[in-house]
């Protein structure tokens, strides 16, 4: 396949580059150090799951220069979600597949306004990693999982093309029958692990093992399960343990890209975060105390932050 990484950072990145090793002709389009890093040397990539180096890799900052492509994997911070969508128009054939990668619940629709329903399927990334300086790329634990389907539910042919290129690359794809169901689970827990290591600069360990916080954190999540049911009825009873038992296998180490983002200062990803818990607890009548917190605490560093951003673009 012709293969597309629209906002090649840690995780695009990753598969993009386990991609290109398996054989298909992968684009990483990217900007700044990183991108001159890779159009120089190549990509490297350090991880538990082997490491691996391309000295040479088609990197872009203009998808224009691209060309059609058979997959585009849409991996752009959210913030960047509708202005990248009209970037990647001059890459879409009728039959090109997109598919989403973004935090929260709502990029896949916002960006299908932009680009068409038929080309966007939703998908999950599960993977911690980080760029550690440009054309390096650390993955920092063994997950590696791209979940998708299309949106209407069941796996069509197509998220089995896409299914059979990423194992064959050696990494870990889950086509669903209900992706929608794996977008509200993730975000259930990424809303709160967003927050509460943005929020307090710590890690992922010291909040599991610190009682309160371990308390605030479960508390937090079944939360935003709440206001998961209101606007998705049929999402599973079982939603509030599944979380909380993924946040009990997470390393010690692990926290949210937001505090890394926070510590780089670049703009946050709030309000596709605990935001949208807030707002959609008051559009469906479901009270988010701990979530209003988490947002009203956060909104004026990302403000300070989104206004530095502004100035220096």
């Amino acid at each position: 396949m012709k293969i597309a990484i629209m906002g090649a950072g840690a995780l695009g990145g990753y598969f993009g580059a386990r991609l290109q090793e398996a054989g298909h002709e992968v684009w990483f389009i990217a900007r700044g150090a990183h991108l001159r890093a890779m159009q120089a040397s190549g990509l490297t990539v350090i991880s538990p799951r082997g490491d691996m180096t391309l000295p040479q890799v088609r990197a872009t900052d203009d998808p224009a220069e691209v060309g059609p492509v058979d997959l585009v994997l849409f991996m752009v911070k959210n913030r960047d979600v509708e202005a990248a969508g009209q970037q990647i128009t001059p890459m879409l054939t009728p039959d090109t597949m997109v598919v989403t990668c973004q935090n929260g619940i709502s990029a896949w629709q916002r960006l299908a306004a932009v680009v068409g329903q038929k080309h966007v399927v939703p998908g999950v990334a599960r993977i911690p990693g980080e760029i550690t300086r440009p054309g390096v790329i650390t993955h920092t634990a063994p997950l590696d999982i791209l979940l998708f389907g299309e949106a209407d539910g069941g796996i069509s042919a197509r998220c089995r093309r896409l299914e059979q290129a990423l194992a064959e690359a050696g990494t870990s794809p889950q086509p669903l029958d209900n992706i929608l169901h794996e977008l509200w689970s993730k975000f259930c827990g990424q809303s709160v692990l967003a927050s509460m290591t943005t929020l307090t600069g710590e890690n992922i360990g010291p909040l599991r093992e610190t009682a309160e916080s371990r308390q605030l954190f479960r508390d937090a999540i079944a939360e935003a399960v709440q206001v998961g049911k209101a606007v998705v009825p049929d999402l599973p009873d079982d939603l509030l343990e599944r979380n909380w038992h993924f946040v009990e296998m997470l390393p010690d180490h692990m926290h949210a890209s937001m505090l890394d983002d926070l510590r780089n200062g670049k703009p946050l990803e709030h309000e596709y975060l605990s935001g949208d818990v807030v707002r959609l607890g008051r559009e469906h009548g479901v009270p988010t105390p701990i979530h209003s917190v988490f947002y009203a605490a956060l909104k004026p560093v990302a403000d300070r932050l989104e206004t530095a951003a502004g100035q220096s673009s």
